[in-house]
């Protein structure tokens, strides 16, 4: 692909981005939806690689078929209210079909199926993309209907996005479906307390994009597609292999590090709400994403010597940090005295 092609490709996510967040009209939230959904087509083919075509293929389907669903259910709001506005969704099936649409292209539960495949067929920076950028126009959809939204239907959605994101993730060896499991979990977390408390759903999500951005590019950087791979890096780059591991159990949300603190905000305000027993339930479900963040973490840790004569010439190579994934991962890492600041500003 040419660098005039990628540029077009990154403009048009961005303007797809754009358009969707900032706009109030159904229509132009769905051209928006549209033009990232045709933008990231061609980021995800581009290895031409059968696997690649298929996950192209896939995302394809599912994002149309969202759309379409988000077209129908806007266009059935304003048949009954007259209302194109996004803020007022008010008819009952039109909610219903709209938190369907947005739950389909987020990957929510039952709606997930599609999603690791497809980053499973895509190159790590695509994948990345899929992970954060492209969840981005949905979350925000999400975001400004959540008090219209049935939080009966959100809550069962968000519990069994948590409960099989983790237990889909525990027999898996191929790091981009772990994330892609991981990903589906943690949006379950967001999608439990946005009708409750919105902004703690946006606070989640940033440092989600965070700290899945700073665990992409590490991986990219090492060229680590599966734990096989995974236990033969720490040799070639020992201090980026020791930042990964601490990023790792802060994206399992181990305290005191900083993917703790959104979980410990989402249960304070679950009990608040009188929500106590599903608190504890989702509280034990993240226990599954901690066992196979643990057993990544564990890879990290691994010296193997290389089987190969193509692992020969990387081996004892001490890679340079980029300091792009330091910043990233020196954010992801940081320790809960930031927590104050936090509560204060929410």
């Amino acid at each position: 692909m040419t660098p005039q092609a990628k540029l077009i490709f990154t403009i048009s996510l961005i303007l797809g981005t754009t358009i969707t967040i900032s706009s109030n009209h159904w229509l132009m939230a769905w051209a928006g939806l549209e033009i990232n959904t045709l933008a990231i087509l061609p980021l995800i083919s581009k290895s031409h690689h059968p696997r690649a075509i298929e996950a192209a293929t896939k995302y394809f389907l599912v994002q149309s078929a969202a759309s379409a669903l988000v077209l129908f259910s806007s266009t059935t709001n304003a048949w009954h209210t007259g209302q194109w506005d996004i803020t007022q969704m008010t008819h009952p099936l039109s909610c219903l079909i709209l938190t369907s649409a947005i739950a389909m292209k987020l990957g929510l539960v039952p709606f997930h199926f599609w999603f690791p495949e497809v980053l499973q067929g895509s190159t790590l920076t695509t994948g990345l993309l899929l992970s954060t950028a492209m969840k981005l126009p949905p979350m925000a959809l999400l975001y400004m209907t959540s008090p219209s939204l049935n939080p009966t239907l959100l809550t069962t959605m968000a519990v069994l996005s948590a409960a099989l994101g983790g237990w889909m993730g525990l027999n898996q060896t191929q790091i981009r479906k772990i994330l892609a499991f991981s990903s589906i979990s943690h949006l379950g977390w967001m999608a439990i307390i946005i009708h409750y408390n919105p902004k703690l759903t946006l606070l989640n999500f940033y440092l989600y994009i965070l700290m899945t951005a700073a665990v992409f590019l590490t991986l990219n950087s090492t060229k680590a597609l599966k734990l096989s791979t995974l236990m033969t890096t720490w040799t070639k780059a020992p201090s980026l292999n020791a930042m990964l591991l601490l990023t790792l159990l802060s994206l399992a949300g181990l305290p005191p590090l900083t993917g703790f603190l959104p979980k410990w905000l989402i249960i304070q305000e679950l009990t608040k709400q009188g929500m106590a027993p599903t608190a504890t339930i989702i509280s034990l479900l993240s226990l599954l994403g901690l066992f196979f963040y643990l057993r990544l973490a564990y890879c990290t840790t691994i010296t193997l010597p290389p089987h190969t004569t193509n692992h020969m010439k990387q081996w004892h190579v001490n890679k340079p940090i980029s300091p792009s994934i330091a910043i990233l991962t020196t954010m992801s890492i940081t320790l809960l005295p930031i927590s104050p600041m936090i509560l204060t500003a929410l």
